[in-house]
């Protein structure tokens, strides 16, 4: 199985691809989309798009995994970074990738042993476990994190988080469509 994690930014996006061969995971690619010269939010949205999109269809994942929500207390950072996880979510279900969620302290906790590991030792651990020779940039890092998690955890539960998320999106898609029909309707 092939997982890909995502870490994602409106100026930088980690990305890594991981392959589980049996018990042993295999480090395919990792890489940063850096967007943050380009001028508008919007713009930096449709870069990072165009740009997963291409390490989706070179690497046909079959798991995308990303980070649970947090909120943040700069409410205009964790709308933007939401921004930024819905173009994610879009790739994803655009090129039919299973989505799986993880808190960040089960991430930590699936590489460390502990949900409350600094970022230096996560990226130590990821190095560790795919037999890097140097400690991918810190985003890349992250991402690759990310994508362990998603092949360690239990089939099952990730089973659960992958209904779980397609229910919400049907549930979000309806909400969306009772509201578009409610502004026809205003506007007839």
């Amino acid at each position: 199985m092939i997982a890909i994690g995502i870490d994602p930014g409106t100026r930088n996006l980690g990305w890594g691809v991981v392959r589980s061969c049996g018990q042993k995971l295999q480090h395919l690619d990792h890489g940063v989309i850096r967007v943050g010269n380009l001028d508008s939010l919007s713009t930096r949205l449709v870069a990072i798009g165009e740009q997963l999109d291409e390490v989706l269809v070179r690497f046909s994942p079959s798991v995308g995994s990303v980070e649970g929500m947090f909120f943040d207390k700069n409410a205009q950072s964790a709308a933007k970074l939401g921004h930024a996880r819905g173009v994610v979510l879009f790739c994803l279900e655009r090129r039919k990738v299973r989505l799986v969620e993880h808190a960040p302290a089960r991430v930590k906790r699936t590489l460390t042993g502990s949900g409350r590991a600094e970022k230096s030792q996560v990226a130590q651990m990821v190095s560790a476990i795919l037999s890097l020779d140097e400690t991918p940039p810190h985003d890349a890092s992250d991402a690759l994190a990310i994508a362990i998690t998603a092949l360690r955890v239990d089939p099952r539960q990730a089973a659960v988080q992958i209904d779980q998320a397609r229910a919400r999106r049907r549930q979000g898609s309806a909400h969306f469509a009772e509201a578009l029909a409610r502004t026809r309707n205003a506007r007839s």
